[in-house]
C-alpha cells in the first residue's frame, strides 16, 4: 500500500498542478481582453478629465511635426500642430461611441425582428426574413459606402449607415437562437398556461438569447470600428478636424515617408482595440456555448 501511495502521489500532484495552470489560463483569457479594454476606454474617456491634455484641434502650426516625448506632447504633434496623443484619445471616443451605438441599434432592432420572426413563424417569418435577405444580398461594405455617401459625413450619419450593416446579422443570430428555444419544454409549458406573446418574448425568450447576442456584439464591435475607420479614411465618416482613428490614418499617410509615426500610433491603438473585442467575444462564446 505504501508503494502504491508513493507512486500515485507524484501523478496526483502533477494533475493538480495542471488543473491550476488550466484555471489560471481560463482566468487570463478573460482578464486580458477586459483589462486591455478597460485601459483603452478609461484612457479615452477619463484621462482628459484627470490629467491636463491639449485640445485635439486648434494647435499651433509653429509646433508642427514635433517628435514623440517633446515637452507637453507625449506622442508629438501633427503637421497642423495638434497633439497626437490628445487626438488619439478623443478619436477613440468617436470610434467607440460609433461602435457601441451601432451594436445597440443592431441588437435592439435586429434582435427584436429575429425573435418575433422565429416565434411567430408562418407568413410573418417569411416576410421579415425575405426583407432582411434583400439587405444581406448586397455587399455589406458597398451598401455602407452608398448609405454614407447619400447621408453625408458625420458621426450620426455614420452610425445610421453602419446600422444597415448590423441589423440583418443580429436578426439572423436572434432568429436561430429563438428557433432552438421554441421547442424547449419550458416554452411549451408557458404556452399551455396561456402566456401572452409579448410576455413570452420579453420574459422567456429575451433573457435566454441575450448571451448569444452579447457575444455576437463583442465580435461585431471590432468589425464596426474597422469599418468606421475605413469610412473616415475615405472621407465618408467623421469629418476632420474632428479626430477619429480612421481620419488620423488618412491624414498621416499624406506624409508617411517623413513622419510615419502619425500613422503608426492610431493603427496600433485600433489594432489593440479590435484584438481585445475579438478575444473577449471568442472567450464568451466558448464559455456560454459550453454551459
Amino acid at each position: 500500500m505504501a508503494i502504491v501511495e508513493a507512486s500515485a502521489s507524484p501523478a496526483l500532484l502533477e494533475e493538480a498542478g495542471q488543473g491550476r495552470v488550466r484555471g489560471w489560463l481560463r482566468h487570463l483569457e478573460l482578464a486580458f481582453p477586459i483589462g486591455l479594454l478597460t485601459l483603452i476606454i478609461g484612457a479615452c474617456f477619463f484621462w482628459p478629465m484627470i490629467a491636463a491634455v491639449p485640445q485635439p484641434v486648434g494647435g499651433d502650426v509653429l509646433e508642427s511635426n514635433l517628435p514623440a516625448f517633446s515637452p507637453g506632447h507625449l506622442l508629438g504633434t501633427d503637421p497642423n500642430g495638434n497633439d497626437v496623443f490628445s487626438r488619439i484619445l478623443y478619436g477613440g471616443r468617436s470610434s467607440l461611441v460609433v461602435g457601441v451605438a451601432v451594436n445597440v441599434l443592431g441588437l435592439l432592432v435586429g434582435g427584436t425582428l429575429g425573435a418575433v420572426s422565429a416565434y411567430a413563424g408562418g407568413k410573418i417569418d417569411a416576410v421579415i426574413m425575405r426583407l432582411l435577405d434583400v439587405l444581406i444580398a448586397f455587399p455589406s461594405l458597398v451598401l455602407t459606402l452608398a448609405v454614407a455617401q447619400s447621408l453625408g459625413p458625420s458621426q450620426l450619419n455614420t452610425i445610421f449607415a453602419l446600422a444597415f450593416f448590423s441589423v440583418p446579422a443580429f436578426a439572423r443570430v436572434s432568429r436561430a437562437a429563438t428557433l432552438r428555444l421554441r421547442e424547449q419544454p419550458f416554452m411549451m409549458a408557458a404556452q399551455l398556461c396561456g402566456t401572452s406573446t409579448w410576455r413570452m418574448l420579453f420574459r422567456h425568450i429575451a433573457p435566454n438569447i441575450t448571451p448569444q447576442l452579447v457575444t455576437f456584439s463583442m465580435l461585431g464591435m471590432g468589425i464596426i470600428i474597422v469599418i468606421e475607420g475605413a469610412l473616415s479614411f475615405l472621407g465618408l465618416g467623421i469629418p476632420p478636424p474632428a479626430p477619429s482613428w480612421g481620419n488620423m490614418i488618412s491624414q498621416g499617410q499624406q506624409a508617411l515617408s517623413a513622419t510615419p509615426m502619425l500613422v503608426v500610433w492610431p493603427c496600433v491603438v485600433l489594432f489593440l482595440t479590435v484584438l481585445a473585442f475579438n478575444l473577449l467575444g471568442e472567450t464568451l462564446r466558448g464559455r456560454w456555448s459550453g454551459r
